[in-house]
């Protein structure tokens, strides 16, 4: 059964599975008053998996409440006497309690990751079951990971609308009474081999055996069976390595060529007997940082990023469908750039599908808690981890990034503390992966990194060129402070590679009184002059490996997006992608000889600026 999502966990994926997604009973609790279920009023309803602070919910309550109440009736599917039904949540903010037929089943603190639940033995033997979440989200609590969502009641500076309660799928699986519970995936491309590990989960088993069949399109690449040993398979699957290049590169991931290799599951009983089956997919890719640049497949790759807030107008954080995830990682692309910062948020799985499957680079970032204390450390580190487990699969994700501008420890030059902390999470990061890159802290006050992040509004090209068009590194980290911070905290290397990973801002919309940008022009004409000039100075600077623009979309407030927040296009697609990633061709050159001399002449485009929230007659779409 298909839900709006698309199957929620991609990389696992059984045929039989049950939505949840829909209409459920609901009940705002600004105060927490009801502690038990049979205690509330369930007087709404709302569209699950949409927070209620957003329209598509019906609720679109955009206020301060404590805690909500979610309540649906489904009928479960037939089972056995030894099988088991999973109850699946994407992703609640940020505590959440399960009743199953006024049974509690399960609790999960962390609101961008995901949990389940076996609750065959509390369903009632006819009739339907009921489900019942409570959600608890104190919208003033700073300790907690809560990315960009705003404490105050209305969205300010760079802040946005809270999301409360459930905004990821939820959903049923049927399984038997040993199933596979966790797979990961880990490419070794300078072995031409791939590690496979596998946990089961259910009730143990003994001689049981795990078999794994790999396909590249139609081509049989493996076909191996495994015993299970206490519950998990740990393996290197060795390919046969076609030598030459040109056959290497047929097998190998990149944006360019997002070659993907498909894994069939199967789980086989004592006597044979299939108990599990599930697909899976990974990839053959390697990725790395080598002196000052960027190293994708054993060679220099320069990252041209695009910072995305993954907000949607009308749905949060919450794409309106699976077409929504498709259709943005598409525009990235077509916008010219080869990957995406997704920026204060653990993007829903569903994305990283489509990543993986159309070719985009995600780097993966921590949302930010706001204080330093115990509690806050706590969280953060125990989410991140459930993040980094969650997505440690999926071929697009290419560095991880557990702090941002220093949010959450404001005292990092002067506290040994703070420092420790990013440390901590910069080697904890490296010990969960070691396979990727890490930034510690992106944009400033570096203590522990992979990759030099710097954020940097000048919207002066030829100040950005005298910044960073030299050759002295450690004269670049002595002398420049963009934001008035330091780049590098006392005993931090320099030798890694260097990102101007936020810059740009530049703000064009229809209602200037209530947007903002961190610089702004009026009209599309200029808007494409000025994306031009910037990206073809940073683009060429040889000091960086790349960069990562701001923005992919305009977002609440925020009008320094490329796109308009309904992925309208504010300039033609093929002029922004030209200036992202130069000229390639011929109609290239072409292009930009005449978006120059339009430019220079000041004419209007053929096209009216859209609003805000629909597309115009002339959508250049």
């Amino acid at each position: 059964m298909n839900g709006l999502q698309g199957y929620p966990r991609p990389q696992l994926e059984r045929a039989e599975w049950f939505s949840l997604d829909g209409a459920w009973d609901f009940a705002l609790d600004p105060g927490y008053r009801w502690k038990m279920p049979e205690q509330v009023p369930f007087e709404a309803k709302i569209h699950v998996p949409f927070s209620p602070e957003t329209a598509a919910s019906g609720i679109a309550d955009t206020g301060f409440y404590r805690a909500c109440w979610y309540r649906r009736h489904f009928d479960a599917p037939s089972l056995t006497a030894d099988e088991h039904l999973l109850l699946h949540f994407g992703a609640v903010d940020y505590r959440a309690r399960v009743w199953i037929n006024g049974h509690f089943v399960t609790e999960h603190e962390g609101g961008y990751t995901p949990f389940c639940a076996a609750v065959e033995t509390h369903l009632n033997r006819q009739g339907p079951q009921t489900v019942v979440v409570l959600a608890e989200d104190d919208p003033a609590d700073l300790s907690k990971p809560r990315g960009k969502q705003d404490w105050q009641l209305e969205p300010h500076s760079i802040w946005y609308p809270r999301t409360t309660g459930i905004w990821q799928p939820v959903w049923l699986e049927r399984v038997a009474s040993s199933y596979i519970g966790a797979v990961r995936w880990t490419p070794n491309v300078e072995r031409w081999e791939v590690g496979f590990e596998a946990w089961l989960a259910g009730d143990p088993a003994e001689a049981l055996r795990l078999q794994v069949t790999l396909y590249s399109g139609e081509t049989l690449l493996a076909d191996d069976t495994y015993a299970v040993v206490a519950g998990e398979v740990h393996r290197r699957i060795a390919l046969s390595d076609p030598g030459i290049d040109d056959y290497r590169n047929e097998l190998l991931w990149s944006p360019a060529t997002p070659n993907l290799i498909h894994a069939e599951l199967k789980l086989l009983g004592s006597r044979g007997e299939l108990m599990d089956t599930a697909r899976s997919y990974t990839a053959l890719r390697s990725i790395g940082a080598q002196g000052d640049k960027f190293v994708l497949n054993g060679r220099p790759y320069q990252l041209r990023l695009v910072l995305d807030q993954g907000y949607w107008p009308e749905t949060g954080l919450t794409a309106p469908d699976d077409d929504a995830y498709r259709t943005d990682v598409e525009l990235a692309k077509s916008l010219g750039f080869n990957g995406v910062r997704k920026h204060q948020k653990i993007e829903n799985p569903r994305y990283l599908y489509w990543a993986d499957v159309l070719g985009l680079l995600v780097w993966e970032e921590m949302p930010s808690a706001y204080r330093f204390t115990k509690l806050s450390i706590e969280r953060l580190a125990r989410e991140w981890a459930e993040a980094i487990a969650r997505d440690i699969s999926h071929p697009c994700i290419v560095a991880w990034v557990p702090f941002n501008e220093s949010w959450g420890v404001p005292d990092l030059p002067d506290s040994p503390a703070q420092r420790h902390y990013v440390q901590a999470l910069y080697h904890l990061t490296k010990t969960l992966d070691p396979t990727r890159p890490v930034v510690g802290n992106d944009g400033w006050e570096s203590v522990a990194t992979d990759i030099v992040g710097i954020h940097d509004y000048d919207d002066d090209p030829q100040r950005i060129v005298r910044r960073y068009g030299i050759d002295e590194v450690p004269r670049l980290f002595k002398r420049e402070r963009p934001g008035g911070r330091l780049l590098l905290l006392e005993g931090q290397a320099h030798e890694q590679p260097i990102m101007l990973t936020e810059f740009g801002g530049i703000a064009l919309s229809r209602n200037v009184l209530a947007t903002w940008g961190y610089s702004r022009t009026d009209n599309p004409e200029d808007f494409g002059k000025r994306y031009f000039e910037l990206l073809t100075v940073v683009r060429c600077l040889p000091i960086l490996a790349g960069f990562c623009y701001t923005q992919f979309t305009d977002t609440y407030q925020e009008a320094n997006g490329l796109l308009y927040a309904d992925r309208t296009p504010k300039i033609p697609l093929e002029h922004i992608a030209l200036a992202t990633r130069g000229p390639r061709s011929k109609k290239d050159y072409q292009i930009e000889f005449e978006w120059r001399e339009r430019i220079m002449n000041n004419q209007r485009h053929q096209y009216l600026i859209p609003s805000e929230d629909h597309h115009t007659a002339n959508d250049p779409r």
